[in-house]
């Protein structure tokens, strides 16, 4: 039996496919499996091999928390680094004002800096631990899903395989997490075309270095009039740096494929020349092994994620500029509340409003999983839009382009009180709302739970 916000029912075989095994997949499948939702969940990925790829990722208070309560708490915290401040400065490293992270702006929980493969390591491993080492299937790629009242088909080929589908997957739920280039999206919002450029093109790199400035402190230098560098620790020797360059618009976009290498010679040059004390960008960006280069894009807000049986979640639902250390603990938050909404379902009736000994319908689930989380991420999603430090960057580029004694001499206290309350609208949720908030947990009495 499982107990569900109060009410006992029956554990239900609900067959749950997630297409894509990223972040928001891995996430889904863990939190179904501790809700006691669903006795077939598969995960397929049309990567061949899932590969600790990538680089540094920022985990807001509001994931944390979500991620602790599926067990994963320790082990996140011994593989990353708890910044207490993110410092914004000049290109010369002069500060222009800093802003408290994680616990020590007031949350129950840190903020952690994390590599992102060694995020997707820990969720794969508790996934096959916890589901079976059957619950996740890669290179499958998925071409495309028919629809029923009572469940949906995915189709999925084999990239090894040039004949046909190579299975055909019944469920009563899909769930597209495939990312910036969903599938599941396009099917679900044909003619959408390519994902919004915003100019921007970044290069990414991990380095083995010490912890710049304090060791604990996440630095945004420069502005984007040409360039800024983003730097912060990951833990175990390891520093993540972005480089990001505003392009003429008569640049070529380069493809959104988060794999693409880069090359130093292209980004050196605008960074070489930069001098700030206790952090040698040249040194970090020669240093790392190997360089990714990704244009900053997004897609356009949707006013609906899914339909029936299907819905969308994390970066495939709202796939947002990298500006604001949103995108991956968004998609967390949406894998609990997803699965959260289906065992409310399953309870029959215990949803505010829901006529009491109705029979479960996982469509509704699906509805109201969208109506709690669609809102909230098409609003932070346009805020990364819209950064208001990034407007007062560029001013004090244009103000003081050799560099400044006090930031006073170039910003009003206006300007730099309005700079404070964007980062906080874009960057955290409000630390009391957060930090009173009931568990979104699901008590389990099935073995494995979290």
């Amino acid at each position: 039996m499982v107990t569900a916000l109060g009410a006992e029912i029956p554990v239900k075989d609900l067959r749950v496919l997630i297409v894509g095994a990223g972040i928001g997949g891995l996430s889904t499948a863990l939190s179904l499996h501790a809700a006691g939702v669903g006795g077939g969940i598969t995960v397929v990925d049309a990567s061949e091999r899932l590969l600790p790829v990538g680089a540094g990722i920022n985990l807001q208070p509001h994931a944390v928390r979500e991620l602790t309560e599926l067990g994963l708490g320790e082990q996140l915290a011994a593989v990353s680094a708890e910044p207490r401040r993110l410092l914004l400065t000049d290109r010369h490293g002069n500060r222009i004002t800093a802003h408290p992270r994680g616990r020590f702006a007031g949350y129950r929980w840190p903020q952690l800096s994390v590599h992102r493969g060694e995020l997707q390591r820990i969720l794969l491993d508790a996934v096959k631990k916890r589901l079976g080492p059957g619950a996740v299937r890669t290179a499958l790629t998925l071409e495309g899903f028919e629809e029923r009242a009572d469940g949906v088909t995915g189709l999925l080929r084999d990239r090894g395989s040039s004949a046909g589908p190579a299975a055909e997957l019944d469920a009563d739920v899909l769930i597209g997490a495939d990312g910036l280039h969903s599938a599941v999206r396009r099917q679900l919002h044909p003619g959408e075309g390519e994902p919004c450029w915003n100019g921007i093109r970044m290069w990414r790199g991990v380095t083995h270095a010490p912890p710049p400035l304090d060791g604990s402190t996440m630095i945004v230098a420069g502005s984007y009039r040409p360039a800024r560098v983003v730097v912060y620790p990951l833990g175990d020797g390891q520093v993540n740096w972005v480089a990001e360059v505003r392009l003429p618009a008569s640049s070529a976009v380069p493809g959104a494929d988060w794999s693409r290498q880069g090359r130093l010679a292209d980004v050196l040059p605008y960074f070489e020349d930069w001098r700030i004390a206790g952090l040698d960008i040249a040194a970090l960006l020669r240093g790392a092994p190997s360089i990714l280069d990704y244009p900053m894009v997004d897609r356009d807000p949707l006013s609906r994620w899914g339909r029936g049986r299907v819905t969308l979640l994390g970066d495939a639902a709202h796939p947002m500029l990298p500006v604001g250390s949103n995108g991956g603990s968004q998609a967390v938050l949406d894998a609990r509340v997803f699965a959260r909404e289906l065992a409310r379902e399953l309870a029959g009736g215990s949803r505010p409003g829901s006529p009491s000994g109705r029979r479960p319908d996982p469509a509704a689930a699906l509805r109201a999983y969208e109506t709690e989380r669609l809102g909230p991420a098409n609003e932070i999603a346009s805020a990364c839009r819209d950064m208001p430090s990034d407007r007062v960057l560029n001013t004090v580029a244009e103000r003081a382009p050799d560099g400044f004694r006090h930031i006073g001499e170039v910003l009003t206290a206006a300007e730099l009180t309005g700079m404070r309350e964007g980062m906080r609208r874009t960057t955290d949720m409000d630390v009391s709302a957060l930090n009173s908030r009931p568990s979104w947990s699901v008590r389990t009495g099935a073995p494995g739970g979290s």
